[in-house]
C-alpha cells in the first residue's frame, strides 16, 4: 500500500498460487517426465526401439498437461467437463422439476443442484435476534449468513478508506483464526429498484385534505423515481466445518455460532460495513426464492415494507422448473449466465476498481458478484509465502535480459509477502464470480456485452461457466457453497496437476 501526490492509496500484490513441478507440468506430469525418462534410459540398455517405445507414449501422455488455457486449466480438465455434461445431460439431471406435480417425494419447491440435500435450522443471538443456519449434510457444514448496508464511498477522506481497507483486512485475517472455517463469501446484489417499499412508504401519508397539485406530485414522484433507482444488499455467508474433536449435532454447532456472532459483526461495522445483522432462516430463504423467480421480488419486497412475513420456508425456495444449457440457466421467470474470474486485476489499483462491476447493469433483472475467499492458517501460511519466495529468487537467477525487469518485480512482491506474513498479517485465497439474470434468452447477448465492458472498467478477465452453469449459479447464491468442496477430486490433488 502506498500514497501518491494526492493521498490516494493504492492496493495490489495479490499473487496467483504457484503450480508446483516443473513449468506448466504440474507436480504430477513432473513426476511422470522424470518417470517415463528414467524407464527410457533403462529400456536404452537393451535398445534403442525400447527407449523409443517408452518415451513416445510418454510424450503423448504429458502433452495433454503442457497445454493449458488462459486461466491455468489443461486439456484433461477441459475433456473431463466435456464428458461430465454429456452424461448429465444424458441422464436428464440437466432438467429439474419440482413441485406436487412432480415425482419429487414430498411435492415442495425444494432448492436443486448442490442445495438438493441442505436443510434449514434457526437460532437466537445474544439480542435475541433469529439467525438461519443451512446445514450441508454431505459435507457436514453449516453456513450463518450475515446483512449489512455498506457506508458510500462519495465524498469519503482517502484516510478514512485506507481506515475501511485494513479494518477489512484484519477481518479477514481473523478468519483464518477461526476455529472449523472452511470459507467465506460476500455477495453484493443489485436489481432496479420496483418501487414497491417508495409506494408503501409514502401513498398511505398522502392527506386525503392535501391540495390536489401536492397530491399530483407526489404521485409522480412515486411513478417517475424507481426507474432511475436500484436497490443493493450485501451478504456476508460464513461456512464452518468440523473443528476436531467429538462430532457435534446442530443444536451444539447453532449455540457455537451464537456466542460467535458479536465478535464477527463488530469487525463488519468497523471495516464500513454499517449496519450489521444477521438474517433469519425465512429472509435467506426469501434471497433465493427471488433469485431463481425474479418475478415474485415485487411481492416479497411489499410485504416487507409492511413488517410482515411472506411465510416462504426453505423448502419451498427452489424454482418449479429450471434447465441447464451450455451456456445458460433457465429457471422460472429468469434467464441467468454466470461468469467466473480468471486473472485479477494486475499491478497497483485504486480502492474503487471494483465500483463498475458492483454497480446495478442496465438491461438486467438481477445481478450477483460473489466474491468467494479461503482462509488458511498460519502455519500453512508461512509455507506458502517461504516457498513463493524462494521459487522467485529461482527464476530471478535462472532468467536473464529483457525479463529480468519482471523478476525483479516478483521478488519485490514475494519479499513483501513474506515480510507482512511474517508481522502477523493474514493470507487467502480468494476468487470472483458474476451472475447475471435477464428475462428472456434473447437478452443475454447484451447482458454478455455489458460484463465485457465491465471487465474493462474493473480491469480483471473473466470467462463464461460453461457446462456449468447451474452449479456455478448455485455458487453465486449466499447460501454458503465453497466450490473447491464440492469436487470429486479433493481439491489439494488438483492443485497439484
Amino acid at each position: 500500500m502506498s500514497f501518491d501526490a494526492l493521498t490516494r492509496p493504492t492496493y495490489g500484490n495479490w499473487r496467483r498460487p504457484r503450480r508446483p513441478g516443473f513449468g506448466p507440468l504440474g507436480l504430477l506430469g513432473t513426476v511422470v517426465a522424470f518417470g517415463g525418462l528414467v524407464v527410457a534410459l533403462l529400456a536404452s540398455l537393451v535398445s534403442l526401439a525400447a527407449a523409443i517405445v517408452v518415451l513416445i507414449p510418454t510424450a503423448f501422455a504429458l502433452a495433454p498437461l503442457a497445454l493449458r488455457t488462459a486461466d491455468g486449466r489443461n486439456i484433461y480438465q477441459l475433456l473431463t467437463l466435456r464428458i461430465g455434461w454429456m452424461k448429465r445431460k444424458a441422464n436428464g439431471s440437466t432438467t429439474y422439476i419440482s413441485g406436487p406435480l412432480s415425482r419429487r417425494p414430498g411435492g415442495r419447491f425444494q432448492p436443486p443442484g448442490l442445495l438438493a440435500r441442505t436443510k434449514m435450522h434457526e437460532g437466537r443471538d445474544a439480542y435475541d435476534r433469529p439467525f438461519g443456519v443451512i446445514h450441508h449434510p454431505g459435507r457436514n457444514l453449516y453456513t450463518l449468513v450475515l446483512a449489512c448496508e455498506p457506508d458510500g464511498g462519495s465524498l469519503v477522506d482517502p484516510q478514512q478508506v485506507d481506515i475501511w481497507v485494513a479494518s477489512w483486512g484484519d477481518w479477514l485475517s481473523r478468519l483464518s483464526h477461526e476455529p472449523g472455517l472452511r470459507g467465506a463469501q460476500v455477495v453484493v446484489e443489485t436489481a432496479p429498484d420496483t418501487g414497491t417499499r417508495l409506494a408503501a412508504e409514502v401513498l398511505p401519508r398522502i392527506s386525503p385534505d392535501a391540495p390536489a397539485a401536492a397530491r399530483a406530485v407526489m404521485e409522480e414522484v412515486v411513478e417517475r423515481y424507481p426507474t432511475a433507482s436500484s436497490e443493493m444488499h450485501t451478504y456476508i455467508a460464513l461456512t464452518y466445518g468440523p473443528a476436531g474433536g467429538p462430532k457435534r449435532d446442530a443444536d451444539d454447532v447453532i449455540t457455537d455460532l451464537s456466542m460467535r456472532l458479536p465478535g464477527l459483526l463488530s469487525g463488519l461495522i468497523a471495516a464500513g460495513g454499517g449496519a450489521a445483522y444477521p438474517l433469519s432462516a425465512e429472509r435467506i430463504a426469501e434471497v433465493v426464492r427471488v433469485a431463481y423467480d425474479p418475478a415474485v421480488a415485487p411481492d416479497v419486497l411489499s410485504v416487507r415494507a409492511e413488517q410482515t412475513t411472506t411465510g416462504v420456508e426453505w423448502e419451498d425456495s427452489g424454482p418449479a422448473a429450471a434447465v441447464e444449457t451450455v451456456s445458460a440457466y433457465k429457471h422460472d421467470s429468469g434467464v441467468s449466465r454466470t461468469w467466473m474470474l480468471t486473472l485479477a486485476p494486475r499491478g497497483t489499483v485504486r480502492s474503487n476498481v471494483l465500483r463498475g462491476l458492483l454497480e446495478p447493469a442496465p438491461g438486467t433483472r438481477r445481478k450477483r458478484v460473489s466474491l468467494v475467499y479461503r482462509p488458511i492458517d498460519p502455519a500453512t501460511s508461512a509455507r506458502i509465502v517461504e516457498a513463493d519466495r524462494r521459487a522467485a529468487h529461482f527464476m530471478a537467477s535462472s532468467r536473464g535480459g529483457l525479463v529480468q525487469a519482471r523478476a525483479s518485480s516478483e521478488i519485490r512482491a514475494a519479499e513483501q509477502t513474506a515480510a507482512e506474513e511474517a508481522s502477523g498479517a493474514g493470507l487467502v485465497e480468494f476468487s470472483l464470480m458474476v451472475t447475471v439474470t435477464v428475462d428472456n434468452e434473447d437478452e443475454l447477448h447484451d447482458a454478455a456485452i455489458t460484463v465485457r465492458n465491465l471487465q474493462a472498467s474493473s480491469r480483471i478477465l473473466m470467462r463464461p461457466a460453461d457446462r456449468m452453469q447451474a452449479s456455478a449459479f448455485t455458487c453465486t447464491l449466499p447460501v454458503g457453497i465453497l466450490p473447491w468442496q464440492h469436487t470429486l477430486v479433493p481439491y489439494q490433488i488438483r492443485e497439484a496437476l
